[in-house]
């Protein structure tokens, strides 16, 4: 099934309701299916058809989703590209995904204009903004002048829908290949695992531009009869008013953005209490912060897991049941997870390896990166990287990334074993651990840390407290303080930059 069915599906079991309010804007689910549909006409005269490219290039904004939507109805391909995304990386998406068309705003268009010299094929830049310059396209104009009739182009569940490229904390962005039936599969999945009623209001803060973004729509699409608010930038007093206003009852967020929130000189100014799922993921989650949140807002974050090589949302812990603490939560319905060796054989409860994960939700491979694909697709199972275990209540627990490994004088130290140390020191809002280059050991351990505001501290005591429940050898050596860690998009700590440092 085209995922571009899904808008109008929803319209036909819920009638028209307002489905996104972004600033003092409301839009109608009919509203905007007709505005994916006059896109989708737009596009069509450009000369975009079935198997092309399309960058979707926005922050945050309605735009964003019809053109998912726009996009998926011509059996196009949708690539999100996130704003804030560099220069090198953005010029490298252009060029390998060789898309003629992008949707995008003026505020970008610099880079754009930049990265497309490397990039021959980009024919179409088309901007939302209400005023245009020379040789861009009007996103309004085009649509204007389209008729929202139209017909959606007919796909297998296994024709590609959607390149979305990883984060690249790790190297070289790779394109993740979704079709159509792995990123239905995944959205079915959360529909099933999480069973949330119809007619929720929910806050999309989070990058739409990004493999969150499309897993959002879809399952909300599946859910039906509720409404997105839809911020264009983290901002707590904006996020606070929202829920407080719109009586939100669910978000998204990142660990970071949940630490800001503890940062707020007054968190009791909101009324949060329609707020129910406090969701949180691409990023491990501390103990020091799930208990300092519930302490300050009476709410339990609810973590979970996922990786944009399956879908985005891949386990959760129960959203009105048992919740363990730094845990990762249970596979969704119908997702398989096991622990392996380095074998390949399934490990016993309590016992540490790597994570792999299966099912219809999987990607196809890495665009144009067969030998990449076959380092981690094997006989239907995705090995994630991810180094965990699971318990006997069959929670999974992650405990590092096997890149991130740190192998002292031949003993492996998790990074997050020290950081949950460091965590729990008061004056700490942040902290992260790589390891280092040493003539003894081989790798030592190098602590990054991020003050709360307004302290200060010395590396020596840092270095203490973490000796008071940490043996010595797994103590870092090296404590740097840092204004703010460097970040992925989606709030991940790029490890990769602080080893540079």
């Amino acid at each position: 099934m085209n995922l571009a069915q899904l808008p109008g599906k929803e319209i036909e079991r819920f009638g028209e309701h307002v489905s996104v309010i972004f600033g003092d804007r409301q839009y109608t689910n009919v509203e905007m299916r007709r505005k994916s549909s006059q896109l989708a006409n737009a596009l069509k005269s450009l000369g975009v058809g079935k198997g092309d490219r399309v960058i979707i290039q926005m922050p945050n904004c309605p735009e964003v989703l019809q053109s998912f939507t726009a996009v998926y109805t011509l059996g196009a391909v949708v690539v999100p590209i996130n704003f804030m995304v560099g220069d090198a990386e953005t010029a490298f998406i252009y060029q390998d995904t060789g898309a003629g068309t992008i949707i995008s705003s003026k505020l970008f268009l610099p880079k754009i204009e930049t990265c497309r010299q490397q990039a021959p094929a980009i024919r179409n830049v088309i901007l939302i903004d209400s005023e245009v310059p020379e040789g861009t396209l009007s996103y309004h104009t085009l649509c204007e002048a389209q008729s929202d009739a139209i017909e959606i182009e007919q796909v297998a569940d296994n024709e590609l829908a959607a390149l979305i490229y990883t984060a690249g904390t790790t190297g070289q962005p790779k394109g993740v290949m979704h079709t159509h039936g792995s990123l239905l599969a995944n959205a079915e999945m959360q529909k099933a695992t999480l069973n949330l009623p119809s007619g929720l209001t929910s806050i999309l803060v989070l990058p739409l531009c990004h493999s969150y973004g499309i897993a959002s729509m879809n399952f909300g699409m599946l859910v039906g009869g509720g409404r997105s608010v839809v911020l264009d930038s983290f901002d707590i007093d904006k996020v606070f008013a929202s829920i407080e206003k719109y009586k939100a009852n669910v978000m998204g967020a990142v660990p970071t953005m949940y630490i800001f929130m503890l940062l707020h000189p007054d968190p009791k100014k909101y009324d949060l209490s329609s707020m129910k799922y406090w969701i949180s993921g691409s990023a491990p989650l501390t103990l020091e912060t799930w208990e300092r949140f519930r302490s300050s807002f009476g709410f339990e974050i609810i973590e979970g897991w996922g990786l944009t090589e399956a879908g985005a949302n891949n386990s959760v812990n129960p959203l009105d049941g048992k919740k363990k603490i730094g845990s990762i939560g249970m596979p969704m319905n119908g997702t398989q997870m096991k622990v392996v060796d380095g074998q390949g054989n399934e490990m016993p409860p309590g016992s540490q390896g790597e994570i792999i994960i299966s099912g219809p939700m999987l990607m196809t491979g890495y665009w144009q990166k067969p030998e990449e694909t076959a380092k981690v697709l094997h006989d239907g199972w995705l090995y994630t990287g991810d180094v965990g275990y699971k318990d006997d209540e069959g929670y999974f627990f992650i405990t590092e990334r096997k890149k991130d490994i740190i192998i002292k004088g031949g003993e492996n130290i998790a990074p997050r074993e020290v950081e949950e140390v460091l965590y729990s020191h008061p004056k700490v809002s942040e902290a992260a651990v790589v390891g280092m280059p040493d003539e003894v050991y081989g790798e030592n351990i190098k602590a990054f840390v991020v003050l709360m505001p307004g302290q200060k501290a010395t590396a020596e005591e840092m270095i203490e407290h973490c000796h008071t429940k940490l043996k010595k050898f797994k103590s870092p050596k090296e404590v740097v303080f840092l204004d703010a860690l460097p970040k992925s998009l989606v709030g991940k700590i790029l490890r990769k930059e602080l080893r540079k440092m």
